[in-house]
């Protein structure tokens, strides 16, 4: 019987999975991959494998919490079912704080778990469903080996003084500094990229762009500096997320507005970005296609924010070598890329408007200075990866 490797990304309302075999070595792609989605009101399963799509409504009540709980049974009981010759070896979660402690992937029993609660004020939106999935296959399977990745690790490598807000420094011993957020991500790309610029290792920028959007600049591969900090909402302009904002325009809202800790959240967090400037869609895809005048405006600034962001980035690392981009916008929106890279087109860069139409690998003039590539990111394949091999499978 063939082993597998899955891999959990739980978050409020949704869980997505992926299951890899492995035979003496990962596979490069997962024999089943989906999500159950709609948790706490119609939930079902969507899953893909070769033989094709796979839907399925769950019959869940209860709260939120036990329906997380009964949609991972449900989950591992029908991967059980669907793959009878691959047998769970272990499972690989998505977790999105380490704090300052956690610095790698490690396996998680019942002290680390409870290390990893104490970061729930720090993530307080995430790290609460990361855990419970973490939770909740403990309570069905108890042998089955967990290995928690994190989020935060890949920018442990920040210089101190990139990591600092400019606060009192007993705020900072508390842990109120920038921590930096899709790392899984970060991680893959700096992990093939050798693959596709022979300036791998020198000064680089990544751009994660999707409904969640970061940046972030490495040198040798390592994270120097990111845009997101304390929270994931610093930083680019987002799907629905405010990206970087005057702290004093939230002190407005609290005083004239007399918006709370709840209302803001939900303003930052859930109504604001590429949704709250367009009044249209969070889905650029959708922007895009638009006619309107507010939708054109939402992209636009979506672009500036990241232009602006490049060039603080290359500030930090003394200039560019290679810019890369990748989830789901980066990956798929040539629009998007063309007008990022002709706005930084002082930093060296050049299109090549055909290759950039096309998606390909490769998209940099022939007389451009500086290497500029889309590469899909895999953060699930990362996951799985670091469960082999923190349990040495």
């Amino acid at each position: 019987m063939a082993r597998g490797i899955l891999t959990i990304n739980a978050g409020s309302s949704s869980i997505k999975f992926s299951l890899y075999e492995h035979d003496g070595q990962l596979a490069a792609t997962p024999a089943l991959s989906g999500q159950i989605d709609g948790i706490g009101a119609a939930a079902r399963l969507v899953a893909k494998d070769r033989s094709g799509k796979h839907e399925i409504a769950l019959p869940l009540s209860g709260e939120q919490e036990a329906q997380h709980a009964a949609s991972l049974d449900f989950l591992l009981k029908w991967i059980g079912e669907h793959l009878s010759g691959v047998e769970i070896a272990a499972v690989g979660h998505r977790v999105v704080h380490g704090g300052e402690l956690f610095s790698a992937p490690m396996a998680v029993d019942r002290e680390k778990l409870a290390q990893l609660e104490q970061f729930i004020n720090l993530a307080p939106l995430h790290q609460p469903h990361n855990l419970n999935g973490i939770k909740a296959i403990a309570r069905t399977l108890p042998q089955l080996p967990q290995v928690a990745c994190f989020d935060t690790a890949f920018h442990r490598s920040n210089p101190p003084v990139a990591q600092a807000f400019a606060i009192p420094r007993a705020l900072s011993a508390e842990g109120v500094k920038r921590y930096g957020f899709h790392g899984l991500s970060y991680e893959y790309i700096a992990r093939v990229l050798p693959e596709h610029s022979e300036r791998a290792d020198g000064r680089v920028i990544v751009c994660h762009l999707g409904n969640g959007s970061s940046a972030c600049a490495m040198i040798g591969r390592k994270s120097i500096a990111s845009t997101m900090g304390f929270t994931a909402i610093d930083g680019l302009m987002m799907g629905t997320r405010t990206g970087a904002i005057d702290p004093g325009v939230l002190l407005y809202l609290i005083d004239n507005k007399g918006m709370g800790s709840k209302e803001l959240t939900r303003l930052l967090y859930k109504e604001s970005g590429l949704l709250g400037v367009s009044g249209i869609s969070q889905d650029m895809r959708t922007l895009l296609a638009a006619a309107q005048p507010e939708a054109e405006e939402a992209i636009a600034l979506y672009c500036y924010r990241i232009v602006r962001e490049i060039g603080s980035l290359a500030a930090a690392i003394g200039g560019l070598d290679a810019l890369v981009f990748t989830g789901g916008i980066g990956e798929h929106a040539a629009e998007v890329r063309r007008r990022v890279c002709e706005q930084s087109a002082w930093l060296g860069l050049a299109l090549n408007e055909q290759a950039n139409t096309d998606d390909q690998t490769r998209i940099a003039a022939t007389d451009s200075r500086v290497d500029v590539l889309v590469i899909p990111t895999n953060e699930e394949w990362m996951i799985a990866q670091h469960a082999c091999a923190v349990l040495a499978l």
